[in-house]
């Protein structure tokens, strides 16, 4: 028998964790600011022994005192959290573990590295869904040879897995806030609980988890899973409740936070636990959380993903196993000193044991995404185009490309108003940044001239290729050349209105290869007021 000590024995995910150590033998220590709550919880726990401490408090009298053979933190929040606690159990030679999800706490874990490996002890950061769990996933998809070029997460819970009061206060802590993301080849910014998104989890042979809505978090796979790759993929992590309205709430609640209006949601922890309280009977008592991995294998697209589903409430059960097996493997001595996170410790296999336990189901499937749009509007014609340009022309999920544009603008007052409203960028020489993301019905295409971004939407329309600006619509015919393609106007609409062809902007645009690169040449010419907008250019591959 072992003696563990865990701060935050007693909460949610520490209860949980208690509860499978004490299972297996082990001498529970549930810790925590609340003397009499830790009392109540260890009378229902066999090998619970309750004690009060709170782990920004005397850390070392406590280990003196008890002398345990590993100290786990399942407290949090960890979000602005110091290392004080890991640094009092390293000064004691006392291994250390956390169930941290913080993206600062956990990817700066390392800086303890030194101390910890001339302590003889090891210290893992992040023993939780993530990055351990999600870590061990993104390796078992790219275990065979595979181009990767974007990983998606999503984790989406059962309303009857209400969060916490340090879950809650963690999740508050960034919505609204800038957060760094790697997308498009570059790092860019996105914001928390924004960028939303509906995800379907489904496996063989059982219901469809139909169109859950989630909003990006801030987690440490944004940082250490582009890290695993050579190229650098693009990473999104997106979370939420199974009811929408939560999710759609929390998103209006940003947006004050984004536009400097207040500081920080965290004051609404409370209130926000209340609301959800009130919601407790509705929803089910399903989780799930998907990995989906999009790229090129053998130069053909491929996408591959693993879904997880928890029914009957075992949801929250997951992110305490990769403690169970970490604390395991610690207490055995199979882990090298030092501190490092947990994001490349596990494989799934090593979770299969714990999921048996539970009514908890995975399961791994490779899909074809099919031709891309352009392919599917040119036709044969496609295998004509050079590679530089089927390569920008089949990005499967999120592609990257930068290069150099040389800008004209047009002197009439008019073409002037018409290109400010379109946000068409200024005269001159500009590095430009084309950020295409793919979804199931089409493209979003983001150029960026000297940091200056507008976008446009891309889709299929019959034989045609749509492009939309705001509450325009342009159809192109695609016919290729020697060389490349041109774009050629077919027709135009204003929302769903046609409009003349003749009153129609003229827009000869071609592309071509020259020397291996992309070249682009996009002329906007208004009738009878002349000249809009005219760019050209080249493009390649953004490098990581």
């Amino acid at each position: 028998m072992k003696t563990i000590l865990i701060f935050g024995g007693y909460g949610g995910f520490g209860g949980r964790l208690s509860q499978l150590l004490a299972a297996r033998g082990h001498h529970v220590l549930a810790a925590g600011r609340n003397l009499e709550k830790a009392r109540q919880f260890c009378q229902t726990v066999q090998n619970a022994e309750p004690v009060q401490a709170d782990r920004n408090g005397d850390i070392a009298t406590i280990l003196a005192q008890h002398e345990p053979d590993i100290v786990i933190d399942a407290a949090g929040p960890f979000q602005g959290s110091s290392y004080q606690l890991v640094e009092q159990c390293i000064k004691a030679a006392v291994p250390y573990l956390d169930l941290a999800d913080s993206r600062d706490f956990v990817c700066g874990i390392d800086r303890l590295n030194n101390i910890a490996t001339n302590a003889g002890v090891p210290v893992i950061s992040g023993a939780s869904s993530v990055p351990a769990l999600s870590g061990a996933v993104i390796r078992h998809l790219a275990s065979e040879p595979f181009q990767i070029e974007a990983i998606e997460i999503a984790i989406s819970a059962s309303n009857k897995a209400a969060a916490g009061p340090s879950v809650s206060k963690a999740i508050l802590s960034y919505v609204g806030k800038p957060i760094k993301i790697r997308r498009g080849g570059q790092w860019q910014t996105g914001y928390g609980w924004q960028d939303m998104g509906h995800v379907s989890f489904a496996l063989h042979g059982s219901p469809v988890i139909d169109n859950r809505l989630v909003g990006l978090a801030d987690v440490p796979d944004l940082d250490l899973a582009p890290r695993q790759f050579a190229n650098q993929p693009a990473v999104h992590f997106r979370a939420g409740t199974e009811l929408g309205f939560q999710n759609r709430a929390l998103w209006l609640a940003s947006w004050p936070v984004r536009w400097g209006w207040i500081e920080s949601l965290k004051p609404m922890a409370k209130a926000l636990l209340g609301l959800q309280n009130m919601t407790r009977a509705m929803g089910s008592d399903i989780s799930a959380m998907k990995v989906e991995m999009f790229g090129h294998k053998d130069d053909q697209p491929c996408q591959k993903s693993w879904t997880l589903i928890a029914r009957e409430g075992d949801g929250p059960q997951i992110p305490t196993f990769a403690a169970v097996i970490l604390i395991e493997r610690i207490l055995q001595g199979e882990l090298k000193s030092g501190a490092y996170d947990a994001s490349k410790l596990l494989t799934v296999a090593e979770f299969q044991p714990l999921f048996d336990g539970y009514a908890i189901s995975h399961q791994t499937r490779t899909v074809d995404p099919g031709p891309s749009l352009y392919q599917r509007v040119m036709g044969s014609e496609f295998t004509r185009l050079p590679s530089s340009l089927q390569k920008l022309h089949k990005v499967v999920r999120d592609g990257g490309f930068h290069g150099k544009a040389q800008v004209t603008n047009g002197t009439n007052p008019f073409a002037k108003l018409a290109a400010k409203i379109f946000g068409f960028p200024s005269a001159g020489e500009h590095d430009l940044n084309v950020h295409i993301t793919v979804d199931d019905t089409g493209e979003t295409w983001t150029r960026r001239f000297s940091g200056k971004a507008f976008s446009s939407r891309l889709q299929k329309s019959g034989d045609h290729l749509t492009e939309r600006f705001g509450p325009f619509q342009f159809l192109f015919a695609l016919p290729s050349t020697d060389n490349g393609l041109r774009m050629e106007m077919a027709g135009w609409k204003f929302w769903f209105v046609p409009l003349p062809l003749f009153l129609a902007p003229q827009s000869p645009a071609s592309e071509w290869e020259d020397d291996g690169r992309f070249r682009f040449d996009v002329p906007i010419i208004l009738p009878v007021v002349g000249l809009m907008v005219h760019y050209r250019g080249w493009l390649e591959p953004a490098e990581s």
